[in-house]
């Protein structure tokens, strides 16, 4: 079986700014889809917080707009795309939100 990281992409608003109610929905939406994917999430993951881009020559550049990661395990890419279905982070259906699916590969000794 292999594992994917599902990176969330969007300035999403963060949970300090939400109301007890918005929350709550927030993370009622999150229950259902953790549930529906069910085993396959092996690491649900972590929001993140600020971030920094170190470049190559010494400069510093601009972080890409992430804002946490899960981990999934699937058969193949195909099957990963298919646990995004119905994830919350892209609900909102206006093309702000995105998941970037990567494999993660084994380390080459």
């Amino acid at each position: 079986m292999a594992r994917f990281i599902m990176i969330y992409k969007g300035d999403a608003t963060d949970m300090s700014e939400m109301s007890e109610e918005q929350g709550q929905a927030v993370m009622a939406a999150w229950g259902v889809w953790m549930e529906k994917v069910g085993p396959a999430l092996s690491d649900v993951g972590s929001p993140f917080g600020p971030g920094a881009s170190i470049v190559d020559d010494g400069t510093a550049g601009t972080p890409m707009s992430a804002t946490g990661y899960s981990i999934v395990e699937a058969e193949d890419m195909d099957e990963a795309k298919r646990l995004a279905d119905g994830h919350p982070y892209l609900s909102e259906g206006k093309g702000d939100f995105a998941i970037d699916l990567f494999e993660l590969l084994p380390v080459p000794m």
